[in-house]
């Protein structure tokens, strides 16, 4: 079934790449005659996973810096979207870096990032070996769709280590109206666009954050922009004080909350932990302002 995307949030990531890609500005009248011209197009979906913790997203993922002014900002919600801006200025004026390790399998042509390392973790077949049968209808539809099958062992996989200053990963172009996150990024190229910050000095941090709204913050030097099949985070503390966490955050919602971050008694969907992500090329059909 066909969903449509009508920008009515504060970021609206998704309606901007839909509109962005016929040239159209980002306005709800915009979003409803697509609608109503019944046009589609597929979006990847990214399916994560922790134990037997899943969750669905079609837009991005986010750990460090860019999930934290997401998430934090919250607190500022009275300045409108403007919170988005003035937080980003606090968190860059006193800066967090993150420990942690991200694993990804690169698409032809980025193998050059990180180093050569071995899967751990279960490959989505295994997870996904127990399939309800048609004489279960209750299991079936308790269990539902549950991502794709994937044997990740038999891939490449490569390693980085921290600290990170911001991992963010991203299915489409916009991550919000003024917010380029990649540029590259197509909809259905069953690829995630992974856009890494290790470690940047304020001042420049501060100048590429201003190079989002035209997607230029990616050929910062203190910029690794690629793309990936398949990822998995290891988050840790922060470096200045490890007895802080941080926030993983996905879609605009938040999926863990570790040890001393904002709101860190709220429940949660998935702990602060390893999680993996895979792709589903073209899952999800979305109405669009163009026929794919």
């Amino acid at each position: 079934m066909p969903i449509g995307v009508i920008p009515a949030g504060t970021g609206n990531g998704m309606a901007k790449s839909l509109l962005d890609s016929v040239g159209a500005p980002c306005a709800a009248p915009n979003a409803v005659l697509a609608i109503i011209r019944g046009h589609k197009c597929s979006v990847d979906v990214a399916t994560i996973v922790q134990g037997e913790a899943k969750f669905f997203s079609i837009l991005m993922l986010a750990w460090g810096l860019v999930a934290d002014i997401d998430i934090e900002s919250e607190k500022f919600r009275c300045l409108g979207s403007a919170r988005l801006d003035f937080y980003a200025l606090q968190r860059i004026l006193h800066l967090r870096q993150y420990n942690g390790c991200i694993s990804f399998v690169p698409v032809p042509g980025f193998e050059a990032y990180g180093e050569p390392t071995n899967f751990h973790g279960k490959s989505t077949s295994e997870q996904n070996s127990h399939i309800p049968s048609e004489e279960d209808p209750a299991k079936a539809q308790q269990h539902g769709y549950q991502g794709p099958y994937i044997d990740l062992e038999d891939l490449d996989w490569r390693t980085i280590n921290g600290p990170f200053v911001s991992v963010w990963l991203h299915n489409v172009p916009w991550g919000g109206e003024d917010t380029m996150a990649a540029p590259d990024a197509k909809f259905s190229d069953g690829y995630l666009d992974l856009i890494l910050i290790r470690d940047c000095p304020q001042l420049p941090l501060l100048s590429l954050m201003t190079e989002l709204k035209s997607g230029n913050h990616v050929k910062s030097p203190y910029v690794m922009y690629l793309k990936v099949k398949a990822f998995i985070l290891e988050p840790g503390p922060q470096t200045q004080d490890p007895t802080k966490e941080g926030i993983i955050d996905s879609d605009g919602e938040v999926l863990a909350r570790g040890k001393g971050t904002y709101k860190c008694d709220q429940k949660t969907l998935m702990a602060y932990d390893k999680l993996q992500i895979t792709v589903d090329q073209g899952l999800a059909t979305l109405f669009s302002p163009i026929e794919d």
